[in-house]
């Protein structure tokens, strides 16, 4: 009886040991225990915040300083609503919301500074109508609070999880405690029990680990700060916060299936238009010499008429030799009629010569004269060359004392205002519908059909077009897409090119506003529609709403 008796007590205090060193033990689980509850938000290091969506607007509570910061957003725009009436059914009360120009609502909440739930009602009036919007907002506690908690309740925890290895050390410790009371002394005994106790305490895991599935938040950094900043999460969706949505002008839209056309792109090139431009040529060889004022700048405006530059043609030896002969006949002819008109004035009033011979002599000189200064005109005035329309000099750096050839362009008059797009296709287009012009800055250009070529020209068939309105941006001979919509239809969904991002792995992606703050890339497949849209063959489904300004910038965020 009596060694029962110290078996008992030899247990017990096994037991004793082992459960006053159970608050020392971490909150251990076994692999299949959930750790839903104490799971970090997917969006850590952020202030509490609290969201909630409507049909006309979307809301996001954001917990900053003893305030209640409020960012109310158009639903399908994600563009921030200014001027609206806003009313917060707080616990302290209900508060109207105050904002400024460009600056979210924001009211006065200093229990924000207590950790809890709280049930918020937020009332919305704008242009005579109101939208009601309730949200919870779950201020966390804080991390020493959080431990302390974890640390009271983990003897419970402990013994739940671990009531096998207690009822074994027992049976263990009453055993061992019946044989030491049989052959040692008491004292010995209590000795060999706390040695025991001892092992057995090294078999549970120290306070600093934790077994496979706990959850590392005791690694974390004590005492992080908040700080809202944009992030990519681990499945590749990106968190942005409002504050930083606003600032990057980030705006959406929701897609919708409608009918549009067929469109071909095709490699096309801006020229100027042949009934407003022209060329500047010398019809013979010779010297540049500017006019009055100089030659006329690259991009300097000339009217139809003006003297753009002279040509001075050089003469040979030869012809020097032959003019200068001319020149001397041509005197010889001239003095000879000359004193025969001076004969005749005498002779006329007497009646011996007539009148008429009289003026027949007159005529006879004055053509000499005449040939006479045509000569000297010829080896003196150089050619003149004049623009032939109105417009800009787009080609042309002529320098004094140049050697022209013959039928060399020395200007390129253009009409900037006036502008083709030649473009190149390998089949015939037929029925085309509208036609526009893409450059390279993602400018889109509307197009009019002037007529296509019969005949190839390098295995094509080019396509003529003319600007139509503001042609700002371009220049002759600049490289642009055309992209020409037939009369083929088909359904699908439009989408802005603004949409359309280049991921790294090189597919083309947009990026779905899933929640308030958080923004999902998905895969797409697009076809040519336009100069402003394109067409979404595949990945996209209506109804969705995906961002169509900003989209670079998601794309960016790691």
């Amino acid at each position: 009886m009596l060694s029962g008796i110290r078996a008992a007590r030899g247990a017990a205090i096994v037991l004793a040991i082992l459960l006053g060193l159970t608050p020392f033990l971490p909150l251990s689980a076994h692999d299949d225990h959930d750790h839903a509850a104490s799971a970090p938000p997917p969006a850590a290091n952020v202030a509490p915040r609290a969201e909630v969506a409507s049909d006309l607007y979307e809301l996001v509570a954001v917990a900053q300083s003893g305030e209640l910061v409020l960012y109310l957003d158009d639903f399908a725009s994600n563009a921030p609503v200014e001027g609206a009436s806003v009313e917060v059914k707080t616990p302290s009360g209900t508060h109207a919301a105050s904002s400024k120009s460009g600056t979210p609502y924001h009211i006065h909440a200093p229990w924000t500074a207590t950790p809890g739930s709280y049930d918020l009602d937020v009332t919305v009036t704008r242009g005579g109508r109101s939208d009601l919007l309730p949200l919870t907002l779950v201020i966390p506690v804080a991390d020493g609070h959080e431990a302390e908690t974890a640390a009271g309740g983990g003897i419970a925890d402990w013994l739940r999880h671990n009531l096998l290895l207690v009822l074994v050390a027992g049976l263990i410790g009453a055993a061992i405690g019946y044989f030491v009371a049989r052959r040692v002394r008491r004292p010995a005994g209590v000795a060999s029990m706390l040695v025991l106790a001892a092992m057995l305490a090294g078999v549970v895991p120290s306070p600093s680990s934790a077994h496979d599935g706990q959850d590392g938040a005791s690694d974390a950094a004590p005492n992080e700060i908040a700080r809202d900043a944009a992030k990519r999460l681990a499945d590749g969706a990106v968190f942005m916060p409002k504050s930083t949505q606003r600032i990057l002008a980030v705006r959406s839209m929701v897609t919708q299936s409608s009918v549009q056309r067929r469109a071909i792109e095709l490699p096309g090139r801006v020229m100027p238009d042949p009934n407003a431009s022209g060329y500047v040529q010398a019809s013979v060889g010779g010297r540049l010499s500017p006019p009055a004022g100089g030659f006329p700048r690259l991009g300097s405006m000339v009217k139809k008429g003006d003297v753009l530059a002279y040509v001075e043609p050089p003469i040979q030896a030869i012809d020097l030799s032959d003019m200068r002969q001319r020149q001397g006949e041509l005197d010889q002819q001239m003095s000879i009629v000359e004193r025969r008109l001076a004969r005749y004035e005498t002779l006329v009033p007497g009646g011996a010569v007539p009148r008429s011979q009289l003026e027949d002599t007159r005529i006879e000189l004055q053509g000499l004269k005449d040939r006479r200064a045509a000569l000297d005109k010829a080896r003196r005035e150089p050619e003149a060359l004049i623009a032939p329309v109105d417009g800009v000099i787009a080609e042309g750096v002529p320098v004094a004392g140049q050697i022209a050839p013959s039928n060399a362009v020395i200007f390129n008059v253009v009409d900037p205002a006036r502008l083709w797009v030649e473009a190149l296709t390998i089949d015939a287009v037929p029925q085309i519908h509208s036609a526009f012009a893409r450059s390279g800055q993602d400018r889109s250009y509307p197009l009019s059909f002037r007529g296509s070529g019969f005949a190839g020209r390098n295995q094509s068939i080019p396509v003529q077009f003319a600007v139509e309105g503001d042609n700002a941006g371009l220049h002759a001979g600049q490289f642009v897409t055309v992209l020409v919509t037939t009369a083929e239809e088909r359904t699908g969904i439009a989408v802005p090119r603004a949409a359309i991002v280049r991921s790294g792995s090189g597919q083309d992606v947009v990026y779905e506003h899933v929640s308030a703050e958080q923004f999902v890339p998905r895969v797409v497949r697009t076809e040519p529609l336009d100069g402003e849209r394109v067409f979404v063959a595949s990945g996209l489904d209506e109804g969705h709403r995906i961002v169509v300004q900003g989209a670079e910038l998601l794309g960016q965020v790691r």
